[in-house]
């Protein structure tokens, strides 16, 4: 029997980090002066299709002092972010408790000493799992027990507020696979009250294969996009080493024991031809709000992160908008904080969630919808940090607010000649760049690599990506502020004649281009904003295409430029297989337009 190597194991604490994401900071056990007490319960679940399966789940239970079935309280349910644990919601947990929520925090399937596989949030069972605990929360017995082998029942619980038999008032928080959770259970299960899931998927099609183009609704698209090699291999290390998160050692050396049949697989196909098959991209969309977004109907508060190349901004516009259209009451906070970076200071802080912008609208939630204050204010319809404010304590003054959703008004430039971006009247003179992109889906530009950058930091600094496999197009220095708050996008036509015959084999022979948009300093030196790019695997390049780039909230500051960069290669993402020669020319019909703010 082979063990996994402590430099593995060390990499894979630090990957679950940056899996489970950044908002929920760790917290210890409850002390005996805590108001409210905490009990380590095991829950046996039946899940699957046909609710067959049995999984034993670990949770810790936070009841307030005083709580009985004369004082019932309303209820929260939480879990961890991928490859973490119940514990990892202890001091959101005793926070909440403090002030009058009973709180069940568990470990997700296959994590933390629950037992059965990783499935990815599918509603089939993590789905069951949880609506099964909300059954415990309002007060069935045969689900709670003190110990793993379920056979010393623990007492029924008495002390939930409740709507109704077995129904209890009761919310879900939690971030990354702690925010997929929740759409799982809400979307099978009517009892839950309200959602505040942070830094989470719309479709995991799109988080893993993303195709920035022939997006046909929210980030979804018939087109495969390029894998993401960095975040699947992240996934992947999490995957040999999950039978440690899970307390239990493998028989053998089957690659990923604890996840769903389909995910290593699938991983491993889309690393070597550059995208998912049909067949993984229906399991991934089936596990993702983007398929049972009606069924979704409590109060929901969404949250996602600036600072994130895993899940970002435009998933949870995608889902926004589309609870949005059906009437589901929606709020949408865009955080500095994500998977690819930490929160900013006085944005969350458990101790005082007051004192946190993020963790005070969260309470505030909570107050409105699961303790029915009406007078509570539960904030502006959307608010988004902005890093070149400066502030102490509270990041209030940090955040931008609006009444709705998107923000700013809409500046377009134009690709001139010369590799020049130019607005107004200014004529867009003639001249086309070309370059190659690689074969093999090499990268063209070695840089932070996602998830792994938090581990070995860049490889190399570079300006620009390699010569000849990228055109760019600047404008001049600015001499005023400029403010993004949104999604830029960029209308192009290529030429592409090997491609134009190539796109007739499917989409291994499609070409496949990276676009950004990046800051350049008096200095010359350029850097993306958050890391953040938009692969586009192109199903027509006769024809033109537009490209949606991941939402950014940036200051260009005076003397800065804005520079538009198409490039053929990212470390990043899995690019074309095929070498493929591309012109870009210009012209009034190529454009970069972003939502500016005042």
């Amino acid at each position: 029997m082979k063990r996994v190597t402590l430099p593995l194991l060390a990499l894979s604490t630090t990957i679950a980090s940056a899996l489970a994401g950044t908002l929920i900071a760790p917290g210890g056990a409850a002390a005996a002066t805590d108001p409210f007490t905490t009990t380590t319960l095991h829950f046996k679940v039946l899940v699957g299709p046909g609710g067959d399966q049995v999984c034993d789940v670990v949770g810790d239970v936070y009841v307030p002092q005083g709580a009985s079935s004369g004082q019932p309280v309303p209820a929260v349910l939480t879990t961890n972010g991928f490859g973490g644990s119940k514990d990892d919601q202890a001091a959101a947990a005793g926070a909440l408790a403090t002030r009058g929520y009973a709180v069940l925090s568990y470990s997700g399937l296959g994590f933390g000493g629950s037992g059965c596989r990783i499935t990815l949030d599918d509603p089939d069972f993590d789905g069951r799992a949880a609506s099964q605990l909300v059954s415990y929360l309002g007060g069935a017995g045969g689900i709670a027990f003190l110990d793993a082998g379920h056979t010393q029942p623990a007492p029924v619980q008495t002390a939930i507020r409740l709507d109704g038999p077995n129904d209890p008032r009761v919310g879900t928080f939690g971030g990354s696979y702690g925010g997929g959770f929740q759409f799982a259970v809400a979307s099978i299960d009517p009892r839950v009250d309200a959602l505040v899931p942070l830094i989470t998927w719309n479709d995991l099609s799109y988080s893993l294969d993303p195709n920035n183009t022939a997006q046909t609704t929210g980030v979804s698209t018939d087109v495969p996009g390029a894998a993401k090699l960095m975040w699947a291999a992240g996934f992947s290390v999490e995957g040999v080493t999950a039978d440690l998160q899970n307390q239990q050692v493998p028989p053998d050396l089957v690659p990923c024991p604890n996840f769903a049949d389909f995910v290593c697989p699938a991983l491993i196909s889309a690393a070597a031809t550059g995208y998912l098959s049909p067949a993984d991209v229906a399991q991934l969309r089936r596990r993702s709000v983007a398929s049972f977004v009606p069924r979704i109907k409590a109060p929901t508060l969404l949250i996602q992160g600036e600072r994130d190349t895993l899940f970002n901004l435009n998933e949870a516009v995608a889902t926004y908008r589309a609870l949005q259209q059906q009437g589901t009451e929606t709020k949408m906070i865009w955080q500095l904080g994500g998977h690819s970076g930490a929160a900013a200071p006085g944005e969350v802080d458990w101790a005082d969630p007051a004192s946190g912008y993020i963790s005070g609208r969260v309470l505030a939630w909570f107050e409105r919808y699961l303790k029915g204050r009406p007078s509570v204010g539960t904030g502006p319809e959307f608010a988004y940090f902005r890093d070149w404010t400066s502030y102490t304590g509270n990041a209030a003054p940090a955040y931008g607010t609006a009444a709705s959703y998107p923000v700013g008004a809409p500046r377009t430039w134009r690709l001139s000649g010369a590799g020049d971006l130019v607005t107004g009247t200014t004529p867009a003179a003639g001249g086309a760049q070309s370059f190659l992109t690689p074969a093999a889906g090499l990268p063209t530009r070695l840089d932070e690599m996602d998830v792994f950058g938090s581990v070995l930091g860049p490889v190399v600094s570079l300006v620009d990506d390699l010569p000849g496999t990228f055109a760019t197009w600047t404008t001049p220095a600015l001499t005023a502020p400029l403010r993004v708050v949104g999604s830029p996008s960029v209308r192009l036509q290529v030429s592409a004649p090997t491609a134009a015959v190539s796109q007739l084999l499917g989409p291994a022979g499609e070409l496949v281009l990276f676009v950004k948009v990046a800051d350049v300093a008096p200095d010359g030196t350029a850097r993306l904003i958050n890391g953040l790019e938009a692969p586009v695997r192109i199903p027509d390049v006769t024809r033109p295409f537009t490209v949606q780039l991941p939402g950014i909230v940036h200051e260009f500051a005076p003397g800065h430029r804005l520079r538009l960069v198409v490039s053929g290669g990212s470390i990043n993402y899995r690019g074309g297989v095929l070498a493929t020669p591309v012109t870009i020319a210009s012209g009034a019909g190529q454009t970069l337009t972003l939502p500016v703010v005042p």
